[in-house]
């Protein structure tokens, strides 16, 4: 998943095409419609096609649709293959594919090997850009401390190699540039300790704030990405408030102002939106008149904007229902696994859609669906 998007697709492919000769259709529907979860999911890409009907821009429309078929496909097939005596076997090979990418950043970080794909010795990210690669890095942190500290299920070398994938992973956050990811990670850690010390929040809240300031303090002395690109991230709010082109010009001032323009779409088709197509001719409209001097869009850089956007608050209540019925699954769970990290992965994600529309790209949207085919398998009415 993390390697490669042939690889990746090419894999999904061969899951979709088995499923569907395999028979026993009786069953695999009436599994899929017994989940509440799964039901949501297929809601919220039914939207989007129904959203083709009041836009304009079909092309795109069906552009968008294509992307959002996991929620259609995918994520039904995978929730009703997976075995959830097996979910230690699906997150260890996640794991092994991020070590793997982890051990190829080093290498390139330290110059053993020569910078490849979207790789540089600055910012060494292998196989994705640091959008999609920090926050994946982030939920196997995640992952591989609760094992450590809450599972606690493993033997001497288990440990240590644990905790020193834990510790090599952390200092990989930041020598590589995603913000976003780098914010995920210190929400996962902050969830990790509460996780942990759950019976005494007030030690969980001390810990969480020691452990923000002296990680973030030690990594903006001795990273230099991490210090430029916090000090960039200051710069560039405090300019965006003088509303000029110049400090517009940046990753946070772009982000900021599609977000403030794609607002003024939402205003005037607030209950149904544009349509799953027009955005970016929408987007067009309200930058020539606010900001003609800025780039065009084609996403707002915010999951929850352009949901509402497309497809109004209907829109965004079937996305919402989705993290919902995640939460809903995870607190009844009795199961310490599914009950931790099935909080944990709604919650980074609803932060880092914050910053981008990550359950349109690739990797991310994989990555969720991926957890959530299994995470949730036959605990929702346990």
């Amino acid at each position: 998943m993390p390697l490669t998007v042939f690889g990746g697709n090419l894999i999904i492919l061969l899951i979709v095409l088995l499923w569907l000769i395999s028979g026993n259709y009786t069953n695999k529907f009436k599994l899929i419609i017994q989940s509440k979860l799964l039901i949501a999911s297929i809601i919220f890409f039914g939207l989007h096609v129904l959203g083709l009907l009041w836009t304009n821009d079909l092309e795109w429309g069906i552009h968008i649709v294509r992307k959002m078929w996991y929620f259609l496909l995918l994520f039904p097939i995978l929730h009703s293959i997976v075995i959830k005596e097996n979910i230690h076997k699906y997150i260890a090979s996640f794991l092994l594919a991020i070590t793997v990418t982890e051990i190829l950043s080093y290498s390139v970080w330290f110059e053993i090997i020569e910078p490849f794909k979207n790789a540089t010795i600055y910012n060494p990210t292998p196989f994705m850009s640091h959008i999609s690669y920090n926050p994946i890095l982030a939920f196997a942190i995640y992952i591989v401390l609760h094992r450590l500290l809450i599972q606690r299920d493993m033997g001497k070398i288990q440990i240590f190699l644990y905790g020193f994938f834990g510790l090599s992973m952390s200092i990989n956050m930041f020598i590589t540039g995603g913000r976003a990811g780098q914010v995920a990670y210190f929400v996962m850690l902050t969830i990790l300790v509460f996780q942990f010390f759950k019976y005494s929040k007030m030690k969980a809240l001390f810990i969480s704030i020691f452990l923000f300031l002296t990680i973030f303090l030690s990594a903006y002395q001795l990273s230099p990405i991490f210090n430029e690109r916090v000090d960039d991230g200051i710069k560039n709010y405090a300019k965006f408030s003088q509303v000029n082109e110049i400090s517009r010009l940046s990753s946070i001032g772009y982000r900021m102002t599609f977000q403030l323009n794609s607002l003024e779409i939402i205003k005037k088709h607030p209950f149904i939106g544009v349509g799953t197509g027009d955005f970016p001719q929408e987007y067009k409209k309200v930058n020539m008149v606010n900001t003609p001097g800025i780039a065009n869009a084609t996403n707002p850089h915010n999951m929850y904007i352009l949901i509402t956007t497309q497809l109004g608050i209907l829109g965004l209540i079937s996305f919402f229902s989705i993290f919902y019925f995640q939460f809903k699954i995870a607190f009844r769970s009795t199961n310490i696994l599914v009950r931790n990290v099935g909080f944990a992965l709604p919650v980074m994600f609803l932060v880092i859609m914050l910053s981008d529309s990550y359950l349109l790209g690739h990797y991310t949207t994989l990555m969720f669906i991926f957890f959530s085919s299994f995470l949730y398998k036959d605990f929702e009415n346990a």
